[in-house]
């Protein structure tokens, strides 16, 4: 079985594991981009996932305006179809929230995350071939949550009785990832997603933080390139860097 083949029956097995869960109020809404957009990750897996990899970088959870939309992990929509080739039919959840619509590549909006993330791929690697050599990006949770508002709740926020069920789905996941992959690193985009690896993964793989690119977060609004560029050098990876090292300015929503 190909490694792509072998990165979507783990997903599929996330899918259903994670589709019988149930959380309270706040929460009113629960997507997950595996069921509804699964032709975008599919497509994701079968360009990029097709062989072991030497690093994984891991993100908390979808985004509203990225995977949500698209499928793919951090998968702002211009990144997704203009540089990583990639432009399906995307199907609505059930239900939909009012508030965050799901409309798939037809969406208007830019998730800053996803356009910091890519956006720096591509101007370091330059292609998406380059990049997948010796990289991949997953989440470690496939679900988003929404409160009656629209605002959305991180998977942290939920309670300790929701957590624990939906942690344990998820971390046989990434052990599965892992397994499949083979990643000397784990490089987690936040403090979330690298302390998630390292109480699943252990001593078994290398594990360090990056600075998460949100736009929420100050610090990754005043020069998120630059800052992540001198973390990797620190662990000795190659920076998703300008040349010369001239940190590239970030894309904006």
């Amino acid at each position: 079985m190909s490694t792509s083949e072998r990165l979507a029956r783990a997903a599929r097995k996330l899918r259903a594991e994670v589709a019988p869960l149930r959380f309270a109020e706040p929460v009113t809404h629960v997507y997950d981009p595996l069921t509804y957009a699964w032709r975008g990750y599919r497509a994701y897996l079968n360009r990029f996932g097709a062989s072991q990899k030497r690093i994984l970088l891991l993100g908390m959870n979808p985004g509203p305006y990225g995977m949500s939309q698209t499928g793919v992990p951090f998968g702002e929509i211009d990144f997704v179809r203009r540089f990583l080739g990639i432009d399906v039919r995307i199907d609505k959840p059930t239900p939909e929230h009012p508030k965050r619509p799901i409309d798939g590549f037809a969406c208007k909006r830019s998730e800053v995350s996803g356009a910091r993330v890519w956006g720096a791929v591509e101007r370091h690697w330059k292609t998406p071939e380059n990049f997948f050599k010796n990289h991949f990006i997953s989440n470690y949770c496939p679900l988003v949550f929404m409160e009656e508002s629209g605002r959305n709740r991180t998977p942290d926020k939920l309670s300790a009785s929701e957590r624990e069920p939906l942690y344990e789905a998820c971390n046989r996941h990434l052990r599965a990832v892992v397994r499949i992959l083979e990643p000397e690193w784990v490089i987690g985009i936040g403090g979330f997603a690298a302390r998630r690896a390292e109480e699943v993964l252990g001593d078994s793989v290398r594990i360090a933080p990056i600075l998460h690119p949100s736009p929420a977060n100050p610090r990754a609004n005043r020069n998120w390139v630059g800052e992540v560029s001198t973390q990797w050098d620190a662990l000795g990876l190659c920076s998703p860097r300008r040349p010369h090292g001239r940190p590239a300015a970030d894309a904006q929503s």
